[in-house]
């Protein structure tokens, strides 16, 4: 049976705290980038094949994006689960909650194999499709659903290893099952000597095969690291779905004001909504940075809590928010620097003048949104997901209504939307803040 020590980056962290939690999130930072970047390599690959054959890959990419966040809270719940476990040295429950979440992961990678199959077509009309654009999204989805089982497992095994801080492997495996995508996608889709010539479906297969090899490569290294549980604690089952509830509440609202606040975009006129996609795509990117801070708070402070040492979960807490912070403002100044080019690139020469003011206030929201990610990062640490939850869901409520009032024939009406998204973001970053600090009756409470 295999065993495991404590993880030395906790005790440096006491020592370095600074050195300790950037070093930690570089390669958190670099894994997440990972993925974003494969993507834009399989639609220049997929853009040869002509206009209906991207459309349907960008249907089939959003409907299977979409069902692989939902089930997200397996990587997060788990990562909190192993962390607190290894704070509190119990290998044992460590090796028992990644084995019961890979086998959930599995059971639920092959309902959706099952339920996907005769549901793809119906999901990619929904999405607006017709015609060969249709036909292409149900050849990518039908394909690409076989490796949804692998998916979860790895979306598992990531959240384990950083669970054991252990930052550096899920990095090399995402780099390798996207170089491999890479390496795969002219062969499938374009055909090759024997190979024939798949097009969409290839691109599908490209991903289903690294991502199956992908898993295999991750299962191997936690059954060196963990070994093989005794039993799987079915009991705990309930538990890993209540976070999986109210991690999908609380991203379900953060859709929903993104989606909101896109469509009165939207609404206001052509330019209005040309304008909101390229500062969105941009804001979206930038997210990757805080989110790799975000993941190591939550492994850091999850350790510290799990071993009872809340003194130190508090420092792991402040360590994060100065960093995230730091980068926020960073990322700020930043965006003011780059805005003629961002405009030159994505914007269209009509949108400009709309665009200016709303990618200023873009920018404000950076050092609110740092709070909020870094803070999120702490409530995971403590399995506080409920109040996350409700802290999301009161501060969407809020957007919302500032939306729903919204007069989109109004002049400035545009700008006006980025001002309702700033005060969204800035409730989540101070109810983050107020649950830390003073956070009383919080999980970090002075005097637990």
């Amino acid at each position: 049976m295999a065993t495991s020590h404590p993880q030395p980056e906790a005790v440096r962290f006491n020592e370095r705290p600074h050195r300790t939690f950037v070093a930690l999130s570089i390669p958190v930072l670099f894994s997440l980038v990972a993925e974003p970047v494969t993507g834009l390599v399989d639609t220049a690959f997929v853009a040869q094949l002509g206009a209906e054959a991207l459309a349907g890959l960008g249907v089939g990419t959003i409907v299977l994006s979409g069902v692989f966040w939902a089930f997200n809270f397996l990587g997060i719940g788990t990562q909190t689960e192993v962390a607190q476990a290894f704070g509190g040295e119990a290998t044992v429950r460590a090796r028992q909650i990644t084995g019961l979440a890979m086998a959930l992961g599995v059971g639920i990678g092959v309902a959706m194999i099952v339920l996907g199959l005769p549901l793809a077509e119906p999901a990619a009309v929904a999405m607006g499709g017709e015609g060969a654009v249709t036909a292409a999204a149900v050849e990518y989805m039908r394909v690409r659903l076989f490796g949804t089982p692998a998916v979860l497992v790895t979306m598992v095994a990531f959240g384990t290893m950083r669970g054991m801080q252990d930052m550096r492997t899920p990095l090399w495996i995402a780099v390798g099952v996207n170089a491999l995508n890479v390496l795969l996608d002219p062969l499938l889709i374009f055909g090759y000597g024997p190979i024939p010539a798949l097009g969409v479906a290839g691109a599908a297969g490209a991903s289903t095969i690294a991502q199956w090899l992908g898993a295999m490569w991750a299962v191997g290294v936690l059954a060196k690291r963990l070994g093989r549980p005794a039993r799987l604690p079915v009991e705990d089952i309930r538990k890993l779905l209540r976070i999986g509830g109210d991690l999908f509440v609380r991203t379900g609202f953060l859709l929903s004001f993104l989606v909101l606040a896109t469509r009165s975009a939207t609404t206001i006129s052509a330019e209005a909504g040309a304008a909101h996609q390229a500062i969105r795509q941009v804001w979206v990117f930038t997210a990757l940075f805080l989110d790799a801070f975000a993941l190591t708070a939550q492994s850091l402070v999850g350790y510290f809590y799990g071993a009872g040492a809340i003194r130190d979960a508090r420092r792991v807490a402040g360590v994060a928010v100065v960093w995230s912070l730091a980068t926020g403002v960073g990322l700020a100044g930043a965006m003011l620097l780059g805005e003629r080019w961002v405009a030159d690139l994505l914007v269209p020469a009509s949108a400009v003048a709309l665009f200016g003011p709303a990618w200023a206030l873009a920018a404000l929201t950076q050092p609110f949104n740092a709070l909020a990610f870094a803070t999120d990062g702490v409530h995971w640490g403590t399995s506080d997901f409920r109040y996350i939850r409700n802290a999301t869901v009161l501060a969407t409520l809020i957007g919302a209504a500032g939306l729903y009032v919204l007069d989109e024939s109004a002049e400035g009406a545009f700008t006006l939307v980025w001002w309702i998204t700033v005060g969204w973001i800035a409730i989540r970053a101070g109810l983050g803040m107020w649950r830390i600090w003073p956070g009383r009756n919080g999980p970090l409470a002075d005097g637990r």
